[in-house]
C-alpha cells in the first residue's frame, strides 16, 4: 500500500469519525426497564437538556476512538514496512554494479564519483557529434566497399540498386580528394567490382596511364593513343547499332551526334561560342560528307569547310567559304596540328560493347589543359555510340582527371547532356577530380559556364570526399556550397 492509500485511509477514519462516537454512545448508553414511569411533586419543574449521556460517558467514547485509530493506524505502517521490505530483498537479488565500479584488476575502478557538466544540443547535432551511433548503412545489397569505421559491420554501395529503391535520385558519382588520399584507389575498387556483378566498365580518357593495367587483368583491353603510337581513332564513327532502332531514327542520332562533337570541338578550340553563320558552315559540310562519303572522317570536314562545292539556303558558296574559314582552322588542329595522327583517319581500333572493360590511354600526348580535353571529347564521342544503347545492360563511365573537361564550357555542355540521360542509358558516370576548387575554375560567378558545372553537379547523387582541408572549403563561393548540403566530407 502506498504513502497516497495510507492518508486516503485516515481521511475517511476522520469522515466517520461521528458516526463511531454515537454509535459507542448507544452501545455504552445504559438500559432502562419498559414502563418505567417518573414519580415526581407536582410543583416540581422538569428540564429537557439533548445529547445527555451519562457521567463519564464521552471520555470513554473518545478513548474508544483513539484506539480504533491506534490500531488501524499501526496495521497500516506494518504493510507499507512489509511492502518495503520485499523491494529491498528484490533488489539485492539482482545483478548491479557498484557507482564506483566493480572491483579486480582492469575493472577500470573509480575512487571518485564520475560527474559530467550537462549538455544541450539538437537531436541533429547529436547524431554527429555522439559517438557511440552508428547509421544503419545502405543495406547488404550490391558491391561491396569495405569495413564500417562505427558499427564494424560490412559497407556495401550499389548505385544502380539505391537508384532503384528510390534512395538515389540518379546513379551518378562525384569523388574529390586530395593526391595520396586513396581516391584512384576506390574508384579502381568500384570498376573491378562492378565486373564481377556483370557490369561493362568504360574509362574515355586516361590521361595517366593508371587503367591501363586494370582493363587487361580483367580481360578488357586498353587502347594506346598518341603520335606515332599508329593507332587512330574515328570520333565521326557511327559505332555499334542498337538492334531495336530503325534507319530513319539511326541516321537522325548519328547526325546529330556528329554535329554536336564538331561545334564543341571548335568551341573549345576558339574559346568562344560559334556564331550562326560557322555553325551553318558545319552543318553545310557534313551533310555534304554524309551524302557523298561512306565513312565521313575529320579532314573532309575540313576540306569541305575550306572549299565548299554547294550553296545552302541564305548562303552562297562564297559566304560558306567566308563564314566557315575561322572554324575549319580550328578544327584543322585536330588533322594537320599537334594532335595530327590521332584522329585524322579511320579507325584502326573496333569497339567491342561485349569486353568488361575498356580503357583509352593517353598517357603518350602531352600539352594543355585544352589540348587534353579535346582529346578525351573525341575519345568519349567514339564511345558514346555504345553508351547510348538502351540495351546495353547497367555499365559504369569513369571521367579520370575530369577537371580539364571542366575548364572547357563547350565540352562541359556536353557531359551534362550525358549525365542527364544516364538513368534512361543504364550509366553511372563516375567524375574524378582533386580539389572542390576545380569548380570554381568555370568561368566567373553567374555565368552559363559556371551554371553547366553546377547543374553537372546537382545531377549527381552520391558525392564523394577525401580530406578536403577547411581552408579550401571556406574559400567555396555561395553558389557552390549549397550543392553540398548533403555531402558527407572523409
Amino acid at each position: 500500500m502506498t504513502t497516497s492509500e495510507i492518508e486516503r485511509d485516515l481521511t475517511a477514519t476522520q469522515i466517520n469519525k461521528d458516526v463511531v462516537e454515537e454509535k459507542l454512545f448507544i452501545d455504552n448508553a445504559p438500559s432502562r426497564p419498559e414502563n418505567t414511569q417518573l414519580h415526581l411533586d407536582p410543583s416540581a419543574k422538569i428540564h429537557g437538556v439533548g445529547g445527555w449521556s451519562p457521567k463519564g460517558g464521552k471520555r470513554r467514547n473518545l478513548k474508544a476512538i483513539r484506539s480504533l485509530e491506534a490500531t488501524h493506524r499501526k496495521s497500516v505502517l506494518d504493510l507499507h514496512k512489509a511492502e518495503l521490505a520485499e523491494l529491498r530483498r528484490e533488489q539485492k537479488e539482482r545483478p548491479w554494479i557498484p557507482a564506483s565500479g566493480e572491483s579486480g584488476p582492469m575493472a577500470g575502478r573509480s575512487y571518485k564519483k564520475l560527474q559530467l557538466t550537462p549538455h544541450r544540443a539538437t537531436s541533429e547535432v547529436l547524431a554527429g557529434a555522439y559517438p557511440f551511433l552508428a547509421e544503419e548503412g545502405l543495406g547488404a545489397a550490391g558491391i561491396l566497399i569495405g569495413q564500417d569505421a562505427w558499427s564494424g559491420s560490412a559497407f556495401c554501395y550499389d548505385p544502380w540498386d539505391l537508384y532503384r529503391r528510390g534512395v538515389l535520385t540518379n546513379p551518378n558519382i562525384f569523388l574529390a580528394g586530395q593526391i595520396g588520399r586513396g581516391k584512384s584507389t576506390l574508384a579502381k575498387s568500384l570498376a573491378v567490382r562492378c565486373v564481377g556483378f556483370g557490369r561493362r566498365v568504360y574509362v574515355p580518357g586516361d590521361p595517366k596511364g593508371e587503367w591501363s593495367i586494370v582493363a587487361r587483368a580483367v580481360g578488357g583491353q586498353a587502347v594506346a593513343l598518341g603520335v606515332g603510337s599508329g593507332e587512330r581513332l574515328n570520333p565521326l564513327d557511327e559505332g555499334p547499332r542498337p538492334a531495336s532502332t530503325k534507319d530513319a531514327q539511326w541516321r537522325h542520332q548519328v547526325e546529330a551526334r556528329r554535329m554536336g562533337l564538331l561545334a564543341a570541338l571548335t568551341e573549345a578550340t576558339l574559346g568562344r561560342p560559334l556564331w550562326a553563320t560557322e555553325r551553318t558552315a558545319i552543318d553545310v559540310a557534313l551533310r555534304i560528307i554524309q551524302r557523298d562519303a561512306t565513312e565521313p572522317i575529320l579532314p573532309m570536314i575540313v576540306e569541305a569547310m575550306l572549299e565548299p562545292q554547294e550553296s545552302s539556303i541564305g548562303s552562297t558558296i562564297e559566304q560558306l567559304k567566308s563564314d566557315g574559314r575561322e572554324a575549319a582552322h580550328a578544327l584543322s588542329r585536330l588533322v594537320h596540328g599537334d594532335l595530327a595522327g590521332i584522329f585524322d583517319g579511320p579507325s584502326t581500333v573496333k569497339f567491342d560493347p561485349t569486353l568488361p572493360m575498356l580503357s583509352l590511354d593517353l598517357s603518350a600526348i602531352s600539352g594543355s589543359d585544352t589540348l587534353i580535353g579535346l582529346v578525351m571529347t573525341c575519345a568519349s564521342t567514339w564511345m558514346e555510340a555504345a553508351l547510348s544503347d538502351t540495351e546495353g545492360g547497367q555499365r559504369l563511365v569513369v571521367y579520370d582527371e575530369a577537371w580539364r573537361l571542366l575548364t572547357q564550357p563547350a565540352l562541359l555542355a556536353r557531359m551534362q547532356a550525358q549525365w542527364k540521360l544516364s538513368r534512361a542509358w543504364g550509366l553511372a558516370n563516375l567524375m574524378v577530380v582533386h580539389r572542390l576548387s576545380d569548380l570554381e575554375a568555370v568561368g566567373e560567378a553567374g555565368s552559363e559556364a559556371r551554371g553547366l558545372a553546377q547543374g553537372l553537379l546537382g545531377d549527381t547523387a552520391t558525392r564523394i570526399f577525401y580530406n578536403e582541408p577547411y581552408v579550401l572549403l571556406a574559400s567555396l563561393s555561395d553558389d557552390i556550397w549549397p550543392l553540398f548540403g548533403k555531402a558527407l566530407f572523409g
